[in-house]
């Protein structure tokens, strides 16, 4: 994946972010519950009853922010630099890793940093230490 920065938009990051934090806290404020997506996603995968509708509406509402997005401006271009074995590979991992992590990047570093959870700052010291460590090896060492 390459980065574009001669088209970085520093306001569009900012209210990007702000809408992310607004939304987990809306969230928490008014369900009782934290905005990580594998907790909502494994939510899913073992079902309680009255407990799908809003797990279903929560992942229906990320994919289709995208597609009204898409709607009123055009998407920006991605381009991957990997093959679907190594994206399977690489999935697997980090789904193994939420599951060890007890919870994902967006559970940890978005909703329990701003709880002041200490459990979710070391999560979250670990996922960048080992994001650093992964992009050091792949881009200098397996070149």
């Amino acid at each position: 994946m390459t980065i574009d920065w001669t088209h970085f938009t520093l306001w569009s990051s900012l209210v990007g972010g702000l809408m992310i934090g607004s939304a987990a806290a809306l969230f928490l404020f008014f369900n009782g519950r934290i905005a990580g997506i594998s907790g909502i996603v494994g939510g899913l995968l073992r079902p309680s009853s009255g407990d799908i509708a809003w797990r279903l509406a929560f992942i229906a509402g990320l994919v289709g922010a995208q597609l009204v997005y898409g709607w009123a401006l055009p998407l920006p271009d991605i381009h991957v630099d990997a093959d679907m074995p190594t994206l399977i590979i690489a999935g697997l991992l980090v789904g193994l890793g939420t599951r060890y992590g007890a919870g994902c990047t967006s559970g940890h570093g978005v909703c329990g940093l701003s709880r002041r959870s200490p459990r979710s700052l070391v999560a979250t010291l670990a996922f960048m230490f080992a994001g650093f460590v992964t992009v050091y090896i792949t881009r200098h060492v397996f070149v």
